[in-house]
């Protein structure tokens, strides 16, 4: 089985209903095949946009043979902490917090969070610790956003902004 099949048939339809494959897993899990599709689109996806889209990738992956045994095929969201794969995203969510896992340790560290500064050059830029890490694309395992960081934060700051206003008055 070929992911690099999967992907173009998938985003074809995917992109008809203005949405965008996020990723997609392969895996075995309890002793069955399972098609993992992570979407997402402008708004965010519904559970309406999951069934609909299920129903139209299914027909398309049964009718095109590019999987030649039972699978089962799950369709969903990818969440708050949504992994980024693609140039655009790096691009998009740049300025927001990331956890970052290395395949291999950089300065004795695998893992690193910090704010995302984009990619430049097929190095992955992160502010964290008062400096930006610039990571070769091919060392790096993931990226997630962070929303809990993000969260936290909004939340100093909001708690902040509020004793300020009350010493003001």
């Amino acid at each position: 089985m070929d992911l690099g099949k999967i992907e173009p048939l998938v985003s074809a339809i995917l992109e008809q209903e203005k949405a965008e494959l996020v990723d997609l897993e392969y895996l075995r899990e309890q002793g069955k095949w399972v098609l993992r599709l992570y979407v997402d689109k402008e708004g965010g996806v519904t559970l309406d946009d999951c069934e609909t889209l299920s129903e139209r990738v299914g027909a398309a992956l049964d009718s095109s043979d590019v999987i030649d045994h039972s699978y089962c095929l799950e369709l969903s969201s990818p969440g708050v902490d949504r992994v980024i794969k693609k140039d655009r995203d790096f691009e998009r969510f740049s300025g927001r917090c990331v956890r970052v896992v290395l395949l291999a340790p950089v300065e004795g560290r695998r893992r690193l969070a910090g704010k995302l500064q984009g990619l430049a050059a097929d190095e992955v830029l992160v502010e964290a610790e008062g400096r930006v890490w610039r990571l070769p694309r091919r060392e790096v395992e993931e990226v997630r956003l962070d929303a809990a960081t993000e969260l936290a934060g909004d939340l100093k700051a909001r708690d902040q902004k509020k004793a300020r206003g009350r010493q003001g008055t």
